[in-house]
């Protein structure tokens, strides 16, 4: 730019921006200096422009030019004219100016949503003219807010009094938490295997989900980074990542690239809370009896033929019997005896309990148990449910109780035998709580003693006791602390054990054929007994009243 084209200059190095007006255009020159004197200087700028009638430049163009604050002159605009040259103009422009900003109305900025939301609105109380563009521009620079500006938002915004959404942040998008995919269906155990022609067997009741070594078991999804957002001041927003999660990596099971488990021998899967096992499966192929002792084994165990009286068979996984019960003691995870179980035996089943009969022995399940013939003078314990509909489907003499129903063909028989079904109170769960409330009595009692002989102890000078004597009260001091713990942990036990047996309010037992006199039944621990037969009917509570309906 020649000197001899300089028409004016406004500003310097002090006021740390220079405007210069020659032939060509007016150009401005904004010198490194602290940013908050720069801005504070722009409405001066502005009036600079105004004043020398400067109309067509770019508003951003001067925001950024005095942003970035190269030292260097930027082109604004072509046109201008010189204030000296008409001193009357430039007073009367001014006065005719100030009038014009008193007449617009405030931009009023507000920041909405954690600094994630600038909203417009205007106040009228300095002027009822609509402001403009530049305006809003304006307001928005004055409160530093420089992301996510709309620009149509702005152009729409001020052809009207509505407030409007000038400028919105982008909130941070967090990471997804790593988790576990299976690769089996534990829902498929005992379900009856499908044969052709739409049958199922029942002595195939896929008691097991087998794997062979290195078969995947699971798989883990990583964890995902989060990605940060931005508020409309500019400043970005720290993500959550995604939370990792360990490998359930459990018994007999190993971790391949990091995020795959597999099988490390061969076996049944056992999920044991959040870790993943694989249980031996173990097989006899005859009887269990004197060739082979008690069987206690960490798995599933199949045996081909009976267990003989006076034989106990324990598994943590469950356990198939392929012919009869006589006598014995079995307990697993699920049972199922193809033949029956008879002789005063003794089986127990974490889950369903199967068999062909039941005579004379006791049976205990915390979910289900399955007949599929008859019950003969026995007792049944089912947390849940109690069914005997298949064959005869017959429930005679003894006592057979469920959680939740009962399902048989026949209760009783001919010769009146006394038979008594109970539903609505999970028999397993009702001992264990009685059981409890007797442990606590018995813990609050000595808690209860100790303390009272250590209010006694606290009336004498211990200082003029024999050190062993101290030493004893000492220990009789702390033994209280843990015991209280002790107190406290059986009482919620409890608590919660009750609050379980009330909400247990709705037992049903239905009986597709006849119940015969004789035959005793408690619904939510309320009687009904039968002195006539009754055929096809369901047996519910209402109102205090064991009410008989249609099957």
């Amino acid at each position: 730019m020649k000197d001899e084209e300089k028409v004016l200059s406004v500003g310097g190095q002090d006021a740390g921006y220079l405007f210069t007006f020659d032939r060509t255009g007016v150009y401005l020159t904004v010198y490194p200096s602290e940013r908050q004197k720069v801005f504070s200087a722009l409405a001066e700028m502005r009036k600079i422009l105004h004043e020398n009638q400067v109309t067509d430049y770019d508003v951003m163009t001067l925001i950024q030019t005095v942003r970035q604050a190269s030292g260097q002159p930027v082109f604004l605009s072509g046109h201008f004219v010189p204030a000296e040259e008409d001193g009357a103009r430039k007073d009367g422009a001014e006065k005719a100016s100030t009038a014009e900003e008193e007449a617009y109305a405030s931009v009023v900025i507000d920041v909405l949503d954690k600094r994630m939301v600038a909203k417009v609105h205007f106040d009228l109380r300095k002027g009822k003219k609509l402001p403009t563009v530049e305006m809003v521009k304006e307001a928005l620079v004055a409160r530093n807010i420089t992301y996510g500006i709309d620009e149509k938002a702005i152009e729409k915004g001020v052809q009207s009094f509505d407030p409007f959404v000038v400028a919105m942040g982008i909130p941070p998008q967090p990471g997804k938490n790593a988790r576990i995919i299976k690769n089996y269906d534990l829902g498929i155990k005992g379900r009856p295997k499908e044969i052709a022609g739409g049958r199922v067997d029942y002595k195939d009741m896929n008691l097991f989900v087998l794997v062979k070594k290195g078969q995947l078991l699971a798989r883990r999804i990583p964890q995902t980074e989060g990605v940060p957002g931005r508020d409309i001041f500019g400043v970005e927003i720290a993500a959550r990542n995604g939370l990792p999660c360990p490998m359930p990596t459990g018994n007999n099971t190993e971790v391949q690239d990091d995020n795959l488990l597999v099988a490390s021998i061969d076996g049944q899967i056992v999920e044991n809370g959040r870790l993943i096992s694989v249980d031996p499966h173990y097989e006899i192929r005859g009887n269990v009896g004197v060739g082979t002792g008690n069987i206690n084994f960490t798995g599933s165990v199949k045996i081909g033929g009976s267990v003989e009286a006076g034989f106990i068979v324990k598994a943590t996984g469950d356990i198939e019997v392929e012919g009869l019960v006589s006598g014995a003691n079995i307990t697993g995870k699920n049972v199922f005896v193809g033949g029956g179980i008879s002789g005063r035996s003794l089986v127990r089943a974490e889950q369903d309990v199967r068999a062909a009969f039941v005579e004379n022995a006791t049976v205990e399940a915390q979910r289900d148990i399955f007949v599929s013939d008859v019950v003969l003078h026995s007792t049944l314990r089912a947390g849940k449910k109690i069914i005997v509909e298949e064959k005869r489907g017959a429930i005679t003499g003894g006592d057979a109780a469920a959680g939740e129903q009962l399902r048989a063909n026949v209760l009783g028989n001919t010769a009146l035998v006394a038979t008594k079904v109970q539903v609505g109170v999970n028999p397993s769960l009702k001992r264990e709580y009685q059981a409890t409330v007797k442990e606590y009595k018995e813990l609050f009692q000595r808690l209860s003693q100790i303390r009272t002989m250590l209010n006694t102890i606290a009336k004498i000078d211990t200082s003029k006791l024999p050190p062993l004597r101290v030493r004893q009260i000492n220990a009789l001091s702390r033994s209280q602390f843990p015991l209280a713990g002790k107190v406290k942990r059986t009482e919620e036990r409890m608590e919660k054990m009750k609050a379980e047996l009330e909400k247990m309010t709705h037992g049903t037992v239905r009986v597709r054929d006849i119940i015969y006199p004789g035959v005793h039944v408690f619904v939510n621990e309320v009687a009904k007994n039968f002195t006539s037969e009754a055929r096809g009917c369901t047996l519910e509570l209402k109102d205090d009243q064991v009410t008989i309906g249609p099957y």
